[in-house]
């Protein structure tokens, strides 16, 4: 692809800002078939976080678009900000790709289906959809949960009595309660011992937690990715929807339909919030959350 072209395709946006500030940026490559794997990869180098991509659906298949995700180091099965962001910036661009307010999506983890509201007007909202989580319990929870602790530089007796488990709607996320969101925005994580346990308890990343106010089902989080190329995530709607079939799975939040807030970034000055919806009887949530152009 011609620089020229290459350079008109790509744009970054910010996805689960905060009152227009904030979010996790992504670049999104528009007509990406014209460009190779490698190319792909360079791409995602350059740009230092993740990339989606927007490509022809596979021949035969039901959806009516595909995405291909990119971090720095590797690609990725599924990126949730980056898919809200692609359909949020076909919508802007007039290219929305169905007559209609849902869309199928090819993706590397299955297919996803888009949903979009207030279409054509300031209020547009992007939510994502995704399986019922599956959750299970580390390889050695005890020793685990201290390998946790010392990774994320912290004393055990800061662990919550929730356990510690994995979780996974399209990749497995490690959910690590704590006993405040004080301690959340305290953590002083080893990335090297956090790639190395990753590795160990089969996860790509560790998502500790607090309850912020279970009444309004609102909770602080942050996300260090196993081997992304970058140590945090300023937000993850993956690990979000994770998080949310865990909370779900522990008593602390129920299955209706009110949305679950959870807010991360606020330790890298970028705060960020990522709104998770159960479907009727959990079967699957929506995330979703606002997104602006990235300056």
């Amino acid at each position: 692809m011609d620089s020229a072209h290459l350079a008109s395709s790509l744009h970054v946006v910010s996805v689960f800002a905060v009152d227009g500030r904030g979010g996790n940026p992504a670049t999104i490559g528009l007509d990406a078939e014209r460009l190779s794997t490698a190319d792909l990869q360079d791409i995602a180098r350059r740009a230092g976080h993740e990339c989606g991509f927007v490509l022809p659906p596979p021949a035969g298949s039901a959806s009516q678009i595909a995405l291909r995700f990119f971090v720095p180091k590797h690609e990725m099965e599924m990126c949730g900000h980056a898919t809200i962001g692609a359909l949020w910036l076909l919508h802007s661009l007039g290219r929305w790709p169905v007559d209609g307010d849902r869309v199928e999506i090819a993706t590397l983890s299955g297919a996803v289906t888009g949903r979009i509201t207030g279409a054509g007007t300031p209020q547009v909202r992007i939510a994502i959809s995704q399986p019922r989580g599956q959750i299970s319990a580390l390889p050695d929870p005890a020793g685990d949960a201290r390998r946790i602790a010392e990774a994320l530089g912290i004393a055990p007796s800061e662990l919550a009595t929730t356990p510690i488990v994995n979780a996974s709607t399209s990749r497995v996320k490690t959910l690590v309660p704590l006993r405040s969101a004080d301690a959340v925005h305290a953590l002083r994580p080893d990335f090297a011992r956090i790639e190395a346990l990753c590795a160990d308890i089969g996860s790509t990343g560790l998502y500790p937690y607090a309850a912020v106010d279970l009444e309004r089902r609102t909770f602080e989080a942050r996300q260090f990715p196993k081997a992304s190329g970058y140590p945090e995530d300023a937000a993850t709607g993956i690990a979000a929807s994770a998080l949310a079939f865990g909370l779900l799975e522990h008593g602390l939040v129920t299955a209706s339909e009110a949305p679950i807030s959870i807010f991360q970034g606020r330790a890298m000055g970028q705060l960020s919030r990522i709104e998770v919806t159960f479907l009727p009887a959990a079967a699957g949530c929506w995330i979703t959350g606002d997104v602006v152009e990235a300056t």
